[in-house]
């Protein structure tokens, strides 16, 4: 799905709904993006570990990991802490928003979404001249219902 030789900006879309990653994921690559699909929070604990988007689409209500603690996880990470997360809901209220914003979520965007809304939550939290160069692996680890993340750098040689 990722192709790092195009240097495009890198959106991960996680959405337990199929109906819903294909729009996103429709609107977004039409957009010259390079999409990453996640049907729930494990899965894009994976995901993010091996291709580092540069920007998060979580749903809220998921099985498993919802998008809260996903969006938690992630923020937690001090190296990811900056990645933007925005959370996708078909609910509205001021409790759901506020709940987003205490897990972390740089952004709340209710569902159903415009392909313009996507575009433009993207090129509010990221800069196209802002892609990070650093190469780094996030280990998430979960046992049953607790999470956390980690990150390591790869050695790097000395001159």
């Amino acid at each position: 799905m990722s192709d790092a030789a195009s240097g495009a900006i890198k959106v991960l879309v996680i959405d337990d709904s199929n109906t819903i990653r294909r729009s996103a994921e429709l609107f977004l690559r039409q957009a010259g993006y390079d999409v990453i699909l996640a049907e729930d929070g494990f899965d894009a604990l994976a995901k993010i570990s091996d291709y580092r988007p540069q920007v998060i689409f979580v749903d809220i209500m998921m099985p498993r990991l919802d998008g809260y603690q996903t969006c938690a996880l992630i923020k937690q990470n001090p190296n990811l802490k900056a990645t933007p997360v925005i959370m996708l809901s078909s609910k509205d209220g001021v409790f759901d928003r506020a709940r987003g914003r205490l897990a972390g979520s740089d952004q709340y965007l209710t569902k159903p979404f415009t392909k313009e809304g996507l575009l433009e939550a993207i090129t509010h939290h990221v800069k196209t001249d802002a892609v990070p160069t650093t190469n780094y692996k996030v280990h998430f680890a979960c046992r049953s219902k607790t999470c956390s993340s980690s990150m390591t750098h790869p050695p790097t040689g000395s001159t």
